[in-house]
C-alpha cells in the first residue's frame, strides 16, 4: 500500500474525484425532501425561549447539545448571520472552509451538518424552509455599509460579532468567518457571486439542532450582497427548543461519510 506522502499530485487529484464522486451518489441516494418537513408551530411543551432581534442588532445565548435554535425569518430579510462555538472549549469554533470542503457543497441545507475547525460536529441543519444558507462571503462589515450605503456608522455583522463573543467572555481574535442563512447568493460557474432577488419569504425558518454544548450569536443585519439601498432590516425571531432525540437513520447523522467521521469524533466527548 503507498503511504499518503508518497503519492504524486495526480493520484491525490484522483483520490480527490473518487471522494466527491462517491459523496454526491450518497447525497443523490438520500434526498433531503424525502425527509418529512418539521411542523411550522412547535410544541408549546418543547419551547423554551423565544426572543425577538431587532433589525440590525444581536443576540448571544448558549444552545446546550440536544436542543434546537429555530430562526424565522419573520420580516423576509435579506439574510441572518450566525457563528458557533464550543462552550466547554470555546477555541473550538465553526469553521466555514471545513464545512464547504468536507461536505463536497457550499449551499448548505437540511441534512447538512456545521463542522469545527477540530473536525466535529457543531450543529445539524434539521430543517430549513428557505433552501440554502451562505458560507463563502462572511457577514457585513463597516466597509460593506459604505459600499452598500455609503455610511460605515450602521450596524453591521462583524461588529454585532465582536459584541456577541465579549458576552460569552470571548475577544475580537475568536471570531471568525460567519455563515448566513437566507442570503440569495449563488456561485456563478466563472467564480463570480450573484444575489437571486425574490427568494427571501417572510416566515421562512431553519432548524438548527446542537450536536454539543454551543455558544451562539445571532446578527440581524443583511448580507453584504443583498441590492437593497436602505439599511432597514425588520425583526426576526429565535425560538430555543428541546429538539427530538435523533433517530437511528436520522438524516444529518448519516448525509455522508464525512458527517458520520465527524459525528464519530464528536459523541465520545459525550458519553
Amino acid at each position: 500500500m503507498v503511504q499518503i506522502d508518497q503519492q504524486t499530485p495526480e493520484q491525490h487529484r484522483q483520490r480527490y474525484f473518487e471522494l466527491k464522486a462517491r459523496a454526491r451518489e450518497r447525497a443523490e441516494a438520500r434526498p433531503h425532501h424525502d425527509v418529512p418537513p418539521a411542523p411550522r408551530e412547535l410544541d408549546p411543551e418543547r419551547v423554551i425561549h423565544r426572543e425577538t432581534i431587532p433589525g440590525g442588532w444581536y443576540w448571544p445565548v448558549r444552545v446546550p447539545r440536544g436542543q434546537a435554535l429555530r430562526i424565522i425569518n419573520t420580516a423576509g430579510n435579506a439574510g441572518v448571520s450566525a457563528m458557533f462555538w464550543n462552550a466547554d472549549d470555546p477555541s473550538e469554533r465553526y469553521n466555514a472552509g471545513d464545512t464547504v470542503k468536507l461536505q463536497w457543497t457550499a449551499q448548505l441545507t437540511k441534512g447538512r451538518v456545521l463542522f469545527s475547525d477540530m473536525g466535529r460536529v457543531l450543529a445539524s441543519i434539521t430543517e430549513d424552509t428557505y433552501g440554502h444558507a451562505e458560507t463563502l462571503l462572511g457577514g457585513s462589515s463597516r466597509a460593506s455599509n459604505a459600499r452598500k450605503y455609503g455610511n460605515p456608522a450602521l450596524r453591521n455583522s462583524v461588529e454585532n460579532f465582536r459584541l456577541g463573543a465579549g458576552k460569552h467572555g470571548l475577544l475580537v481574535k475568536d471570531v471568525p468567518p460567519c455563515i448566513t442563512f437566507f442570503a440569495g447568493v449563488r456561485t456563478e460557474e466563472d467564480g463570480r457571486f450573484v444575489w437571486q432577488d425574490g427568494v427571501a419569504r417572510p416566515g421562512d425558518f431553519v432548524d438548527l439542532r446542537a450536536e454539543m454544548n454551543l455558544l451562539v450569536v445571532l446578527s440581524n443585519c443583511p448580507h453584504p450582497l443583498s441590492p437593497e439601498t436602505e439599511f432597514a432590516p425588520g425583526p426576526i425571531e429565535a425560538v430555543l427548543w428541546r429538539a427530538p432525540a435523533p433517530a437511528p437513520d436520522d438524516l444529518c447523522r448519516h448525509f455522508g461519510e464525512e458527517a458520520e467521521r465527524g459525528f464519530e469524533n464528536t459523541d465520545p466527548l459525550f458519553r
